[in-house]
């Protein structure tokens, strides 16, 4: 399997549990639908589809246009380019209906990223990899560790009106890989890694636990 396509579908898995509005895509449906993609991007307007016959009042896709609805009115517009970069493009991932948040998957060249635009306040915030809602919806986490490009670090993020303001930084150690994020409750994150030299394996960390450290 494509490393994007199990990035992808381990992310839904992850966050079926939280997710509300449209029924959360499982695993399987994730590997149906991307089976055949031909790139990160593909696969993320693939999975746009599936969200966007669930949602059909929260945005619509025209061309390379994507355009979500903001509450109570207004629109905001993201349109694919290309540049000598590399294209870039925005595919609807998610959509949290308790704090009323879209979740974006973003492409750049080879570079994958997300973003989410509170629907109230039209705010947008950037986030290196994907985020991950907390069960009492108070914040999110995110992990972003990788072998290049990455700040091998796992941060906490408050969900606040005017935007996600990152609160708590976790230092991954050197040769982790494969991390994933979730939550065992709305004080304890659960990560999931592999060690250099060893077998997959986990921790958790509580929120109050003195190797976050603030931003």
């Amino acid at each position: 399997m494509a490393p994007f396509l199990r990035h992808a579908a381990g992310v839904l898995l992850a966050a079926a549990a939280l997710a509300a509005g449209a029924d959360p895509l499982s695993s399987q449906r994730v590997r149906e639908l991307c089976a055949s993609a031909d790139g990160p991007a593909h696969c993320g307007r693939l999975i746009e589809a599936e969200q966007l016959k669930a949602l059909p009042d929260l945005a619509k896709r025209d061309g390379d246009t994507l355009t979500v609805r903001l509450f109570p009115s207004g629109t905001r517009v993201f349109v694919d380019s290309v540049a000598t970069t590399g294209e870039k493009s925005y595919s609807l991932w998610d959509y949290w209906s308790p704090v009323n948040a879209v979740v974006l998957f973003v492409t750049a060249g080879d570079e994958l990223s997300y973003a989410v635009l509170q629907r109230a306040s039209g705010q947008l915030t950037a986030l290196p990899a994907e985020p991950v809602l907390a069960p009492d919806r108070q914040r999110i986490v995110v992990a972003d560790v990788c072998g290049s490009n990455c700040a091998n670090e796992v941060t906490v993020w408050r969900v606040t009106r005017e935007g996600l303001r990152k609160e708590l930084v976790y230092q991954a150690p050197a040769g982790w890989s494969d991390v994933t994020a979730a939550w065992k409750d709305a004080d304890t994150v659960v990560l999931a890694y592999t060690p250099a030299g060893a077998a997959a394996t986990r921790t958790e960390r509580k929120l109050s636990a003195p190797d976050w450290k603030r931003p």
